[in-house]
């Protein structure tokens, strides 16, 4: 299932220790699964009772009890072989894959995001959760690794968003099988445009211009540019704080989320050399800044044109550039 609907995140997974990669798959699993429940459900309705058979189907799975269901039994097999790889100190949050649950039914009927702040907190609430998630399969707790991860977790939800924003506009007569969780789409099957309402304005962009002329339509490209320009800014924070941590000891500013109750960190060493040991070990949790990164890039080389065929290509170069960063602990 990763391998087909994300395959960034399957070509990623060799970066990740193998004592926790089975949580790691089965997380991007249930997050693909749950992306795309709006594609492969008839109705909101019944949109809406799938997500609720995948919070049951959690707590079940994480109380060592999981239903027939392949990517339930692996998560639950990996959040026991963390209980015992802790020493029953660490576990996977419930609550945490209720949020992810809770904010993708939230917009199963695509609802406009007003501005970028609503659109940085569905990135924040869906894949810097996910990320979250993958830190403690690690396991590891500490808020600076959770901070590097909340910002690439943005990037990569906003970005997600711009890539479904064509399939969204334009879905194919097919709905059923269309995937979500690379587009980060979600909603049935009449266009709508995922645009921050905010931007749009700013922009001169109208909704119908872009059902009439796609590509086309006047002030697209100005607002998709300052939609993407927010994912990239948190990748060069997230940059930004590492090398400031190397070099000072310090991310530089506070973890705006330190203080919600599921960022729980008890005594922890702050002082640098603990801090770099800790990101040191949780590297390859942050590897999807890369692809975002590069299909970024891309989307700026196409001249920010969302309907570009080639961004809906697979990034040949991504296990060499992953490979890249890695080995000199880049972002």
């Amino acid at each position: 299932m990763v391998k087909t609907y994300d395959a960034p995140s399957h070509v990623l997974q060799t970066f990740v220790p193998s004592s926790s990669r089975d949580a790691y798959l089965a997380i991007r699993a249930f997050n693909v699964d749950v992306a795309r429940v709006a594609d492969t459900t008839s109705t909101p309705t019944i949109g809406m009772m799938r997500m609720q058979f995948w919070r049951d189907t959690i707590t079940k799975a994480l109380a060592g009890t999981p239903p027939k269901e392949p990517v339930a039994i692996l998560l639950s097999k990996a959040a026991e072989d963390l209980h015992e790889r802790s020493g029953g100190k660490s576990r996977l949050s419930k609550s945490w894959f209720h949020r992810i649950i809770n904010t993708r039914d939230q917009y199963l009927g695509n609802p406009p995001y007003p501005d970028l702040s609503a659109l940085e907190s569905y990135a924040e609430n869906t894949y810097s959760t996910m990320l979250y998630l993958t830190l403690a399969a690690l396991p590891q707790a500490s808020v600076t690794t959770d901070h590097i991860a909340s910002h690439i977790g943005k990037a990569m939800g906003i970005a997600a968003v711009l890539r479904g924003i064509p399939f969204i506009a334009f879905p194919p007569q097919q709905a059923l099988g269309t995937s979500n969780s690379i587009t980060g789409s979600s909603g049935p099957t009449q266009g709508a445009v995922l645009l921050p309402l905010s931007v749009m304005a700013e922009a001169g962009v109208k909704e119908e211009d872009i059902f009439r002329l796609g590509a086309s339509a006047p002030g697209l490209r100005d607002a998709v540019f300052t939609v993407a320009t927010r994912a990239n800014d948190h990748i060069i924070t997230a940059r930004e704080m590492l090398s400031k941590l190397r070099s000072e000891g310090s991310l530089g500013h506070d973890f705006e989320h330190e203080s919600e109750e599921e960022h729980q960190y008890g005594t922890l060493d702050t002082g640098k050399e603990a801090k770099l040991a800790e990101v040191e070990r949780a590297f390859g949790v942050f590897m999807p800044s890369i692809a975002t990164q590069s299909w970024l890039d891309r989307l700026q080389k196409v001249d920010f044109d969302l309907f570009d065929n080639s961004l809906r290509t697979a990034d040949w170069r991504l296990p060499w550039k992953a490979y890249w960063a890695y080995s000199r602990r880049k972002l």
